[in-house]
């Protein structure tokens, strides 16, 4: 018996000789390539994003790995120590690779006849996710031993420890334990509790398989073990282990993007997309937005009843029952700053991301009617004017003509440009074309902010060109705000996890009209609404501007208006551009889900009217001949010139009989 030991201790000295031998070799053979663990002073984990209303109201995320780093400090003890019970307990005594370890687990796994337990520290795990590879080789746990004896000689523990804690995926798309305490418990990690804290160290081992919220019964049971643990190295006592293995699991993962705003947020993701590229989705950027939610929330219920009510009032229609869903679009927008307040693209982002308020290229109608008043206007003509309704051709393709006609189908003759404004008289705008010229009024298009190709033709008095709601927005902007243009803009300000200032986005402005013609386009819109085919806005009992937009056949439906502060633009119609429905106009189709959000916009607000010029002058105008108002005249307007501008004559239409004689 001595002699057999004898034999089986030189045996094992001759297999540990030889064994330690091709370790050292592999040792010395990985040295080479094995990484820098300098890089770590360089290393920044990819950290999620947010965007923040316009009252920092968390809305959305944008992340590849969603991970919210914390400095170590704010970490409780009573996580890390959960963490430490089961992951590495030794932890603060080793030096990057527990001998002691490797042993213990090499031994319960061999008597159980599977892996049940490793020997890494949680040096070793850092070392592995940060620098190698999963595979499992000899060779690259001789690297994760190397690296982890290189990375304590450098860093502290509790170093270490933070990096770890910041790294780890913990299931449920949460990486780190600040993502994991809101993913999970919908809290801060500072505010764990014990239960909680040994839920979370649980994970890590295997997240999907301790899911509470996939496998709740083997949750319960790793959190036990966790807490026994715990209660073994003398963390805490038995009766808290007994209370905290009591405790409820969490149902359903907490979110901070609740889906609200989706086209706004989908928005503002191209725009950082576009500017920061992957920074978007791993710098931890604080994206600070101009969203108003409870605008936002009052836009996405405007439009959905609108659209409903539209498809109720056509459901009878043939068409209609082989139609899909109606679309629509809103964009409300401070006329002073550009900040967008609300955002809506479409009927439900689940079901089409293809934001109507921005990319999609319609057909404004009549809604373009006042960029070619504007360029009248700017060109001589004045609110007053006198221009003949009447039948009217022009040269169309070669041996053929184009006459406009009205949507009543009938013509009124005279009448003051004002008025043909205001019940959107189609052949007054075609002839105000004609007359300031194609040229003239793309130039104005282009000043207001239209960006879309133009078509240089009559019919472009009638919006017979594409455009986007956000350009039409804008250039209706420049009547509100003086002349002055300013570009839409979503993101006010970035920051990083610090709160350092990244980017602050100033209002762009440029000066585009004169004060005097944009606070005469202000007048002519306010007719639209006092007396013309925006009448029904009236209601709302507040100064407000703006105008209808229908296109042939009822394709498109628009309304956009404004009051001092704010603007809101409206568009209906199908994503395939089939018509609508009979008389589905802009005042009737897009009109009413304009007041409903213009409503919410002017709550609280002011009823403060529109500021005038100091340059122009009011005068009261006989709307019949187009000069100024005798006692005797019928009716009166209230009318504002340029001081050059200014009627001299007095109206011939109902002089009395000595002066007609």
């Amino acid at each position: 018996m001595v002699r057999f030991f004898k034999y089986l201790a030189l045996i094992l000295m001759v297999l540990t000789a030889a064994g330690a031998g091709v370790f050292g070799g592999l040792w010395l053979t990985q040295q080479e390539e094995i990484p820098q663990v300098q890089a770590l002073e360089e290393y920044h984990p990819s950290e999620l994003s947010r965007v923040f209303a316009a009252d920092g109201t968390p809305v959305a995320e944008f992340y590849l790995e969603r991970r919210i780093v914390v400095p170590f400090a704010v970490v409780p003890r009573v996580l890390t120590d959960a963490v430490l019970a089961i992951e590495d307990a030794r932890f603060y005594e080793h030096y990057g690779v527990d001998p002691r370890a490797i042993v213990r687990a090499g031994w319960k796994n061999f008597r159980a006849g599977h892996v049940v337990e490793g020997g890494s520290t949680i040096t070793q795990q850092l070392a592995k996710r940060l620098f190698l590879t999963p595979e499992k080789s000899l060779q690259r746990k001789i690297r994760e031993a190397i690296l982890s004896l290189q990375i304590e000689k450098r860093y502290t523990k509790d170093e270490i420890l933070g990096l770890y804690l910041n790294q780890v995926y913990m299931g449920a798309g949460a990486y780190g334990v600040e993502a994991a305490a809101r993913t999970y418990f919908g809290k801060t990690v500072r505010d764990l509790d014990l239960a909680e804290a040994a839920l979370l160290a649980g994970l890590p081992k295997a997240p999907n398989t301790f899911s509470p919220f996939r496998h709740p019964d083997r949750a319960r049971q790793r959190r036990a073990t966790v807490l026994k643990r715990m209660r073994e190295f003398g963390m805490i006592a038995p009766e808290e282990e007994k209370e905290a293995a009591r405790r409820p699991l969490p149902e359903r993962p907490y979110r901070e993007s609740t889906g609200r705003a989706a086209y706004y947020v989908e928005q503002v993701r191209r725009e950082l997309d576009k500017a920061y590229g992957e920074r978007t989705y791993t710098g931890g950027l604080h994206i600070h937005t101009s969203l108003r939610l409870d605008l936002q929330a009052k836009a996405e219920e405007a439009l959905s009843k609108g659209l409903e009510e539209i498809e109720k009032r056509l459901a009878t229609s043939r068409a209609r029952t082989k139609a899909p869903p109606i679309q629509g679009a809103v964009l409300a927008m401070e006329t002073g700053t550009g900040r967008i307040l609300a955002m809506v693209g479409g009927r439900d982002f689940g079901n089409s991301q293809f934001n109507r308020a921005v990319q999609a290229l319609r057909q404004p109608g009549s809604a373009f009617k006042p960029i070619v008043y504007t360029a009248a206007l700017a060109r001589g003509f004045s609110p007053s004017d006198i221009v003949v309704d009447e039948p009217v051709s022009y040269p169309g393709a070669p041996g053929k003509t184009w006459a406009p006609t009205n949507y009543s189908g009938t013509h009124e003759g005279p009448m003051s440009l004002r008025r043909a404004l205001a019940k959107s008289v189609n052949v007054v705008a075609v002839k105000l074309l004609d007359r300031v010229g194609i040229p003239s009024a793309i130039e104005t298009a282009r000043k207001l902010g239209i960006r879309t190709p133009l078509q240089p033709y009559l019919p472009m008095a009638l919006g017979a060109s594409d455009v986007t709601l956000i350009d039409m927005v804008t250039a209706y902007g420049v009547f509100a705000n003086q002349g002055i243009r300013v570009e839409p803009r979503a993101v006010l300000r970035i920051a990083d996890t610090r709160g350092r200032l990244v980017e602050e986005r100033e209002p762009a402005l440029e000066e585009v009209l004169s004060p005097e013609l944009a606070g005469q386009m202000v007048s002519l819109l306010e007719g639209v609404v006092q007396s013309g085919t925006g009448y029904q806005a009236k209601s709302l009992g507040y100064p407000l501007a703006g105008k209808t937009g229908t296109t042939n056949d009822f394709r498109d439906a628009w309304f956009i208006g404004f009051s001092p502060r704010i603007i809101v633009g409206v568009w209906v119609g199908y994503d395939d551009h089939r018509p609508l429905g009979p008389k589905e106009t802009g005042a009737r189709a897009a009109l009413p889900i304009w007041m409903a959000v213009m409503k919410e916009a002017l709550k609280d607000q002011p009823k403060e009217p529109f500021p005038v010029a100091a340059n122009l002058v009011a005068a009261e105008i006989d709307p019949a001949s187009g000069k100024l108002a005798r006692p005797g005249c019928p009716a009166k307007v209230r009318e504002l010139f340029a001081p050059a501008r200014i009627p001299t004559e007095l109206c011939p239409i109902h002089a009395p009989p000595a002066e007609k004689g």
